[in-house]
């Protein structure tokens, strides 16, 4: 699969009202759940409901978990993980990078459904921002000393170093004068942190529940593990979570959770609530049969990141 290179990033807005934050969020998604919608067009727009509440509640990451065993037969056309990564990655992406980031694709045949995030760092050409998502162009500098970097402005910017053409970079600009566009690449984490601003989602695949934990991308791992079912104890009896630094929660597929923990070799015992902290139902109650797992998503972030910001504040 050729998925766009990963990028650093960085970006900053000066909001005196938004804090900055240093505890993440991760949600992890089962790629199973896009059998369950009929056509090439509403599995993509599918992904765009996921993307879009990640990003309305500043999800950090979002892990797309290799649900194989309840995939149709082998012989589904569909390859889920590869097209659901290969689209949350292009809805993240700043339109005026998307061109030179993904070539053309037959995932990407109905990207034009997908509703655009217009986030923080989807600037416009018009918009004045520290902080700007970039990728290093193939182009010549004098005496071959740094690189250019194409940050959707009218001029490139440069940094003063060798970067592989193609990079996705973050660049916080020293020099904003447009005939003289300069700056540093910075971690794509440093505008969270340093002004409180939303600067987009990783994407992660992972094949099995093991590599969720063992791939984690957090120094010290994940520490407050929250696993989402009907099954779960009601969200209403948690009273609050303990201070944390990054938190992961887990929707099920079709089937739920339960069944996910049933066929996974990786993972000892099937006791699904004890490989988790919290183990919660966060819509107790629910007049319908099932939820969806994008209604999931969207409904225990609404109940969840407002409890995460008390515990963090």
């Amino acid at each position: 699969m050729e998925i766009p290179k990963k990028r650093k990033r960085d970006n900053s807005e000066s909001s005196s009202q938004k804090p900055n934050r240093n505890w993440t969020v991760s949600i992890v998604v089962p790629d199973s759940i896009l059998y369950n919608s009929q056509s090439p067009e509403l599995q993509t727009y599918l992904v765009s409901q996921i993307a879009r509440a990640a990003s309305i509640f500043n999800v950090d990451e979002i892990i797309i978990l290799n649900d194989a065993h309840t995939a149709r037969t082998s012989s589904a056309k569909l390859d889920a993980a590869n097209f659901f990564i290969r689209n949350l990655e292009y809805m993240e992406t700043p339109q005026y990078l998307r061109k030179s980031l993904f070539p053309m694709h037959p995932d990407l045949r109905f990207s034009g459904l997908m509703n655009p995030l217009d986030t923080p760092h989807h600037l416009r050409i018009t918009e004045d921002f520290p902080y700007r998502e970039g990728i290093v162009v193939d182009r010549p500098i004098k005496n071959s000393q740094g690189s250019w970097v194409n940050i959707g402005l009218k001029s490139d910017a440069i940094i003063d170093y060798k970067l592989n053409p193609g990079t996705r970079v973050t660049m916080k600009l020293t020099n904003k004068d447009p005939r003289k566009l300069a700056g540093d690449v910075v971690s794509p984490s440093e505008p969270k942190i340093e002004l409180g601003v939303y600067w987009g989602y990783q994407v992660r695949l992972c094949k099995d529940l093991e590599s969720i934990y063992t791939n984690c991308p957090y120094e010290g791992g994940y520490d407050l593990k929250i696993g989402t079912s009907d099954k779960g104890k009601f969200i209403d009896s948690v009273g609050n979570f303990p201070k944390f630094n990054h938190a992961l929660i887990m929707f099920g597929g079709l089937a739920g959770l339960e069944d996910i923990f049933e066929a996974d070799e990786t993972i000892e015992g099937h006791d699904v609530e004890g490989h988790f902290d919290y183990y919660l139902n966060t819509c107790p109650e629910q007049g319908t049969r099932t939820i969806r797992t994008e209604e999931a998503v969207l409904i225990s972030l609404t109940v969840l990141v407002p409890m995460f910001r008390r515990v963090n504040s």
